[in-house]
């Protein structure tokens, strides 16, 4: 059944009758957390699609983090809707799913996306509210404060808990997806530029780099070689700006303490372009981060099944590619090319 209140936000809804109506013998759901919401609590979602055992290479698609970015929600629902159609008839799909794991997390911040918010619905960004602080200085505000929940980018009290939301998130992430050996997470975002971006950590510092940088590195060679036309700018997010408590700079740090490989990945799908060919968009605060013309909407939601896909894929081949990677000439052009 759905959830009462799922009628207010339209993408809970399609998430919802996705589990109601969905091949049980393929795909599993449990609901991660609930989170008030005036009257009633509002469910976190996580999807599950593969093999479950052991050793099985694994890949997660989260979006719904700022409830204001809905198209990073409908992106991630629209390619799950995809898969569970294929699975119907496609014996390909079929037999990926014995070899590899697909976790879908839709909408981690129902409260928010309502709202048509950031934040969460205690006005704390949760892209800010991991106990993670950057090692450099930060844009002010923008790179996350403690100065009140009423200003943007508020990470929240210091020495709290994380949010239910964040810690719902980092739960599911260290009890499901660190076991894989490897593991590839994209997390679906809107607003930054007129380019597609795909980032990657730290967000805490231009001058550390991450463990697996070559394995990256050689990723974007895969990507960028496979499909040579595509538009999407492949760099570590610390180019663009710092943040305090990010969680992936968290959940990365922590997979370190683990044998196995884990790349967080973040998309932010360049929403500016949807402003310059609809100016008059921006007089709607969703018109910011959405591409509201229905035809642009279905643009969108076609040209980022290419990138999805992929990395389906790219994790699913992982050890076709894993021990190039890490030749030693790797790090050297990754340095090269993103910290020279």
């Amino acid at each position: 059944m759905a959830h009462p209140s799922s009628k207010e936000i339209p993408e809970l809804q399609r998430i919802e009758k996705i589990i109601e109506w969905g091949d049980k013998k393929y795909l599993s759901s449990r609901i991660l957390c609930h989170v008030p919401f005036e009257n009633v609590l509002l469910p976190i979602h996580a999807l599950s699609l593969g093999n479950p055992e052991p050793g099985i290479p694994c890949i997660t698609y989260v979006a719904g983090i700022h409830g204001l970015e809905r198209i990073g929600t409908q992106v991630v629902v629209a390619f799950m809707e995809g898969l569970l159609e294929r699975l119907k008839w496609n014996q390909a799909t079929l037999d990926l799913l014995q070899k590899v794991r697909i976790h879908i997390l839709p909408l981690i911040n129902p409260v928010g996306m309502h709202n048509n918010t950031r934040s969460n619905g205690e006005n704390v960004d949760l892209m800010r509210n991991a106990p993670i602080d950057s090692q450099e200085k930060t844009v002010w505000l923008g790179g996350g404060h403690r100065i009140s929940p009423l200003l943007p980018w508020y990470r929240g009290k210091a020495g709290i808990p994380m949010q239910p939301e964040a810690q719902a998130l980092c739960d599911f992430i260290t009890q499901e997806v660190f076991p894989a050996p490897f593991s590839i997470v994209l997390d679906c975002h809107s607003g930054f530029g007129v380019r597609n971006q795909i980032w990657f950590p730290y967000a805490k510092s231009r001058i550390e780099t991450i463990k697996h940088l070559k394995e990256v590195y050689y990723l974007r060679n895969l990507f960028v070689n496979a499909y040579p036309h595509q538009e999407y700018s492949f760099e570590p997010q610390s180019k663009h700006y710092l943040t305090h408590g990010d969680l992936w700079d968290f959940l990365y740090l922590q997979s370190l303490e683990h044998k196995n490989t884990f790349l967080p990945l973040t998309l932010e799908m360049g929403s500016w372009r949807w402003v310059r060919k609809n100016p008059l968009q921006i007089r709607q605060l969703q018109g910011i981060f959405h591409p509201v013309k229905p035809h642009r909407l279905r643009r969108v939601l076609r040209s980022h099944l290419i990138l999805l896909d992929f990395l389906l894929h790219a994790t699913l081949s992982y050890q076709n590619w894993i021990d190039k990677s890490r030749e030693p000439e790797m790090e050297k052009l990754a340095l090269s090319l993103w910290y020279s």
